[in-house]
């Protein structure tokens, strides 16, 4: 079984408040002459930022955030994100892949980015409502 897409827009601004949260201020997260200095083809999203957002997603298909039993990422692709106010997107989308007697279900989750994936190994287990 497939669960409904999440969608989220990440923007330059996004950024920027994402690194006085996480003091991370890194310039390859908000300067693109040093982010193509170092090889990256531009600005690019804090990876935790982007775990984050899939995280987001999982919460609202376990529908609360102490239903999220346990959650982890390899970090694949980075999210380049440009310099104008549409930003890009992250699409997240994740299958059923097993729902236990325990009443846990187990999400094989993907995230990508202009069609590409971002993050790999994503998964999930989340508590199910008995």
């Amino acid at each position: 079984m497939e669960l409904a897409a999440k969608t989220f827009r990440v923007t330059r601004a996004d950024l920027v408040q994402y690194a006085g949260a996480s003091g991370d201020f890194n310039p390859i997260h908000w300067s693109d002459r040093v982010a193509t200095k170092v090889g990256l083809p531009g600005v690019i999203a804090h990876g935790m930022f982007t775990m984050a957002l899939v995280g987001r997603a999982v919460t609202e298909w376990a529908g609360s955030p102490d239903a999220v039993v346990e959650y982890g990422v390899r970090f694949t692709r980075p999210v380049v994100v440009p310099d104008d106010d549409q930003g890009t997107e992250v699409e997240v989308t994740a299958v059923v892949r097993e729902v236990t007697e325990e009443g846990l279900t187990r999400l094989d989750v993907t995230a990508t980015c202009l069609g590409e994936k971002v993050l790999s190994q994503a998964r999930a287990t989340i508590r199910t409502a008995r």
